[in-house]
């Protein structure tokens, strides 16, 4: 927590040099999407999934290959803990629900499902398919029943551990790839390697939870020197990755 303080303060005023963004990619980024309005349906759907979660009572193992949880001493957690100390928060959720309505990607690859409450946003556009990458089988479990019981069919998700199930698809080519499952320095760069190969020219790579640590923090400026990246987005609390070759390599900060 103190790492994140500090951080935020050194990060803050970054983020008041904006007026002059020239470019019209970032500039309409953050225009229609960092800072837009998302469809009431959409926020509507997406508070009833999470509403679902938090009055869920039901009692599960957790099986945890990440870098642990600051919340919970026990690997029996109820749900509805799970979802309210683990989950993304409602506007991360419209976040990622504008960011799929603004991008329209084709082929997209979530790392760490958890209850699937990114998942359900990242399945916001019904003509894109959702790969869901989850470790924990019970945990797994329950984003597969919820999705299923909200009408959501264009997810798939892969149960394992993170490093064997990239293994397997980084063959395949993605536009999106939104990485939450594993907050160690390590692991993350490791992901990132893997899924090199499967990039192109307009391919976004969204992280969440940048600056939860000391270890996440070096990860970032590690992947923002990357020299296929060359626009970055430091939101703090998630980061954007792109690799337009078209445009200059810069890094922005913006607060949402």
């Amino acid at each position: 927590m103190l790492h994140q303080i500090i951080t935020y303060i050194k990060w803050l005023p970054k983020t008041f040099h904006l007026h002059g963004i020239h470019s019209p990619f970032v500039f309409s980024f953050e225009k229609k999407c960092l800072k837009g309005k998302s469809k009431d349906e959409n926020v509507s759907k997406l508070i009833a999934y999470r509403n679902t979660l938090l009055q869920n009572n039901k009692i599960i193992s957790v099986t945890d290959f990440g870098a642990g949880s600051r919340v919970f001493r026990s690997d029996e957690r109820m749900v509805k803990d799970i979802a309210r100390y683990a989950g993304a928060p409602l506007k991360r959720m419209q976040l990622i629900e504008r960011m799929i309505t603004y991008f329209q990607p084709k082929n997209i690859l979530e790392i760490g499902t958890s209850l699937g409450m990114g998942t359900i946003a990242l399945s916001a556009n019904p003509e894109s398919v959702v790969t869901s990458l989850e470790g924990c089988p019970e945990t797994a479990a329950i984003a597969q029943q919820q999705l299923q019981d909200f009408g959501v069919s264009n997810v798939d998700i892969i149960i394992g551990e993170f490093g064997e199930s990239l293994q397997k698809i980084n063959k395949n080519k993605f536009d999106l790839i939104y990485f939450d499952g594993n907050h160690s320095k390590e692991a993350t760069l490791h992901y990132a390697q893997e899924m090199l190969p499967t990039i192109t020219n307009e391919t976004v790579w969204v992280f969440d939870d940048i600056h939860w640590s000391q270890e996440m923090t070096e990860a970032w400026h590690i992947l923002k020197k990357l020299p296929e990246v060359t626009v970055t987005i430091d939101c703090f609390y998630i980061g954007f990755l792109f690799f337009r070759e078209e445009q200059h390599k810069e890094d922005f900060f913006i607060k949402l």
